[in-house]
């Protein structure tokens, strides 16, 4: 082998350290402004969400990019912002006393145990494991209300992005597909993925947690279960998280309120919620989140986990659409630098094929 042939290309090194630099400042820049990546992705969200209709404003109805910036964020706070927000509140103003809140947990927690223990003889819960319960609640709870605590300074910041990519999208969009070092297909394709992705979880899951909710809260009344309002700010929440979804809720409630003596509204409320919510919770994820893009229960489960974690309850939206996009961008990868065939391509045109045919069947 010559010399020349053991020396590393000069195009080679200079790619790797132009790569190294760009990696070190965008380390740097995320480091310094990590305190916005929850604006910046709640404004990426809306955007989204409200892009072709401000397209539509500004481009056939011949709005002011401004007048159609600001409708649209004002309507946005209406429709998205203020629910979750009011969910948000309710939970911090029940919990926000975060002593008193865990003395109660506690007791619940007690009742419950003592209750299967007498009937059952069935020691679901050792000494150990359930002070490993009670300290993960009280950690869990606490990381979680402390970040929604910044929740109005999070929505501050975010339409505060949000108007610049608002006001001249056209530009917006330029700039992140040239920034993108990948074939024009792959940023398509990520743009497409990322469109599905965010609908499914800002308003898919939402939806689907909202209407177990409610439901849930008319059965909590109906049945007089304690703190209704609160049941259904938790219910809600819950129903986001997979296959247990809202049951880790009313499945204790009911149990605890037999234990409190109330046997007939207890086992009416448990039947209630497995029938009713349950059907409700089917025929949303069957009717609504067919139609948006298909998301693993685990990414859910673990953007759950990780997005409370780091964004507080805002979490509950960005955490599993963060994770989903990091699969996205494996996906990508493979279909970039591999060799190989990959199907990510083939598979996402016969997406839209089968969208256009469901398309013209509405039509029709």
């Amino acid at each position: 082998m010559s010399h020349n042939e053991k020396q590393i290309s000069s195009t080679i090194i200079k790619q790797v350290a132009l790569l190294a630099i760009i990696l070190i400042l965008a380390a740097l820049i995320c480091f310094n402004l990590a305190l916005f990546i929850p604006s910046l992705l709640g404004a990426i969200t809306i955007y989204v969400l409200c892009r072709k209709y401000n397209f539509y404003l500004q481009e056939e109805k011949k709005w002011k990019p401004w007048a159609a910036a600001l409708t649209l964020m004002l309507a946005s706070l209406v429709i998205i912002i203020l629910p979750i927000y009011f969910i948000a509140d309710l939970m911090i103003e029940k919990l926000g006393n975060a002593q008193a809140y865990m003395e109660k947990f506690n007791v619940f927690i007690d009742k419950i145990h003592d209750f299967v223990y007498s009937k059952t003889k069935f020691d679901i819960l050792s000494k150990e494991n359930m002070a490993k319960l009670k300290g993960f609640a009280g950690r869990f709870s606490t990381t979680a209300l402390s970040g929604t605590f910044n929740t109005l300074t999070v929505i501050m910041s975010m339409y505060f992005i949000l108007y610049f990519m608002f006001e001249k999208p056209r530009l917006f969009e330029r700039i992140l597909a040239s920034s993108a070092p990948l074939k024009r297909a792959n940023v398509s394709l990520i743009g497409e993925k990322m469109r599905k992705l965010i609908m499914a979880n800002a308003i898919g899951i939402p939806v689907v947690a909202l209407g177990q909710g409610i439901i849930a809260l008319i059965g909590y009344f109906i049945f007089g279960a304690p703190s209704p309002i609160l049941l259904f700010a938790l219910t809600s929440v819950a129903s986001m998280i997979p296959i247990v979804g809202a049951a880790i809720i009313y499945v204790p409630i009911c149990i605890f309120m037999i234990a409190e003596g109330q046997t007939g509204p207890g086992i009416g409320l448990g039947v209630y919620c497995l029938i009713v919510v349950g059907l409700t919770d089917n025929i949303l994820r069957f009717t609504l989140l067919k139609r948006l893009e298909d998301i693993h229960p685990l990414n859910t489960v673990f953007g759950i986990i990780m997005g409370m974690k780091l964004f507080g309850f805002m979490g509950l939206i960005f955490g599993p659409i963060l994770v989903s996009f990091t699969l996205l961008l494996i996906h990508v990868y493979r279909n970039e630098f591999s060799d190989d065939d990959t199907p990510e391509l083939e598979l996402s045109s016969k997406d839209k094929n089968e969208e256009l045919e469901n398309k013209i069947d509405l039509i029709v």
